[in-house]
């Protein structure tokens, strides 16, 4: 299916309309602008052929006058409209941003799997930005120019049909020239949005990935993506400012010769005495304010052509369906005890072989089940079900007794706890990490979670304790120091149903002695799903479900599994080894 693009009648009802007020001052301010612009070239005739030959002082002063009162009237003016025009593209683009924000944050795991986080970036903030030369100093210019155009026009026609009809035909010839032009670059410009979004994309991976790179010295490869993909831009530019170039130069071709048929024309109707002197210089400078504007229409339709672009990839990000299905989603559980039950739920990430496979299990209120099994089997899959980021191709996850596909997502999710393998961590300080699930909460509760997480072990140490800043995804602490951080996040959240995703994977011996601790207190009458390789920190685990090529092979207390010497006890065994 072929994918929308955004026209003008679009953005006058969403842009422009709501915001009528503001553009009808503009636009009378437009008016009044040209308006006393045009005083000027009108008075030439009167001053040329009136005043200077029978030295009428009364009229000279006049016009003067007239003159200086419209430059200071045109001025004025012109200020306003720049400063109201202009703050309310940029009061526009602040609310788009925050608009797409939003729409992003609403959409599914899966698309920021798909989706490069420096792309996402630009479409937030770099495709609104072209907003303001539709609102601000394009649309000006445009409706500016063409009411300017048109007042010449009227003139023009006034002071000489003749003449007049003669500049039309390259007028309109070279409209025609910009319409093709325009539909040639509006796709260019698209193309290289998608591309410096990739390349941007990229870009943001290198910089987050600086010690592998380094690490595995790969900067020169690094550097070649790069190359190839700042010259593919390079590659759209080049096409669209040529393009750009022949429209201009075509322009000022038909301009030029023109003008020379008016000095032609012009000059026979002065000595035939059809024309006057003062006529002709009017004429001629009227003409000027005539063509000026579809000069200026390459440069404002490349913007509006930028800004049309932007707004298209806009369009699609917002037509997106959203994580919540609002008409299905209605049901809120606003105090959960945590019964969670997996029914024949199968699930692919593409189509192909079911990751999950009809898996059935029960987890009952505050007990802890534990998901063990080799790369790859499925355990991550389910713990992304739970925490309601996948969805289930068939069969249905229920708590208690609520189908989890018709919960909304707000009432679930504040009663969810999460400890991820990947500890993610703001910039920031240790102190703004703890509290992003609760800003609110009291010191008290704060210091509960540190002391919980033993997260004061460190601190202490540290100069600025709370308040040490972490750094870019938590870079100057230690794998072990993020995960306990991440586990003071979850005790302060106080969550109903914990997902503990490879908790105590980064941590040394030392400090998993201090986490087990902390964590039989974390998951203490919480339902809880633990994901973990080393076996010997699920031993207390209520059930222990081994899962093997997306299906549940075993399941049972971890006494159990050893006596029946199967899966449980290989990998249980092989790690006692080790």
């Amino acid at each position: 299916m072929a994918k929308k693009t955004t026209n003008f009648k679009t953005v006058f009802k969403t842009l422009l309309w709501p915001r009528k007020t503001a553009l009808l001052i503009g636009l009378f301010l437009i008016i009044i602008s040209r308006l006393s612009g045009m005083v000027l070239p009108v008075s030439l005739k009167f001053f040329v052929d009136d005043v200077i030959p029978d030295k009428n002082m009364n009229l000279f002063w006049l016009i003067l006058l007239l003159v200086v009162v419209a430059i200071t009237i045109q001025s004025i003016t012109s200020f306003i409209l720049t400063r109201l025009l202009g703050i309310e593209a940029h009061r526009i683009i602040a609310e788009l941003r925050v608009e797409v924000q939003k729409k992003v944050l609403g959409l599914p795991v899966s698309f920021f799997d798909k989706n490069k986080s420096g792309a996402l970036v630009q479409r937030i903030m770099d495709d609104v930005d072209g907003v303001k030369n539709i609102v601000g100093t394009g649309l000006v210019q445009l409706i500016g120019g063409l009411l300017t155009s048109a007042i010449a026009l009227g003139v023009l026609i006034y002071i000489s049909p003749l003449l007049t009809l003669y500049v039309l035909a390259p007028v309109i010839l070279i409209g025609l020239i910009f319409l093709k032009a325009f539909s040639y670059i509006r796709p260019l410009f698209k193309q290289r949005r998608e591309v410096n979004a990739a390349v941007q994309g990229r870009l943001v991976e290198t910089l987050g990935g600086i010690r592998i790179i380094k690490g595995y010295n790969a900067e020169k490869q690094e550097l070649k993506v790069f190359n190839e993909g700042v010259f593919k831009i390079f590659k759209f530019v080049k096409k669209s400012m040529t393009a750009q170039a022949l429209v201009r130069s075509s322009t000022t071709f038909i301009l030029g010769i023109t003008s020379a048929g008016i000095m032609g024309f012009g000059g026979s109707m002065i000595m035939d005495t059809n024309l006057t002197i003062g006529e002709f210089m009017t004429f001629t400078v009227l003409l000027g304010y005539l063509i000026a504007p579809l000069v200026q229409m390459s440069n404002i339709g490349t913007q509006l052509t930028d800004a049309f672009t932007g707004l298209d990839r806009i369009e699609e990000l917002m037509a997106m369906a959203p994580e919540e299905d609002m008409n299905r989603q209605k049901v809120e559980l606003n105090d959960l005890n945590g019964h969670l039950v997996f029914n024949e739920v199968s699930f692919k990430y593409e189509e192909g072989e079911d990751v999950l496979k009809h898996m059935s299990f029960e987890a009952k209120p505050g007990t802890v089940t534990a998901l063990v099994g080799s790369s790859g089997a499925g355990k991550s899959t389910i713990a992304g079900l739970v925490a309601t980021h996948l969805r289930p191709g068939e069969g249905v996850i229920t708590i208690d007794g609520h189908d989890l596909s018709e919960v909304t997502l707000n009432s679930y999710r504040n009663q969810l706890g999460l400890v991820l393998q990947d500890d993610f961590l703001f910039e920031g300080s240790i102190r703004e990490n703890i509290l992003f699930p609760r800003p609110d909460s009291s010191e008290e509760e704060l210091e509960q979670a540190v002391q919980a997480a033993h997260v004061n072990e460190f601190t202490d140490r540290f100069e600025n304790g709370l308040d040490t800043i972490v750094g870019e995804r938590g870079v100057k602490l230690s794998g072990g120091q993020r995960q306990r951080v991440s586990i003071a996040r979850a005790v302060l959240a106080k969550p109903k149903i914990l997902i503990l995703d490879e908790a105590t994977s980064s941590l040394d011996v030392e400090s998993e002695v201090l986490i087990q601790k902390s964590l039989e207190n974390l998951i203490s009458g919480r339902t809880t799903i633990v994901i973990a390789h080393r076996l010997s920190t699920i031993r207390q685990a209520d059930q222990i479900l081994v899962v093997e090529n997306g299906e549940i092979i075993e399941r049972g207390s971890h006494e159990d599994l050893i006596e029946k010497k199967g899966r449980y006890h290989e990998l249980f065994t092989l790690q006692a080894r080790m």
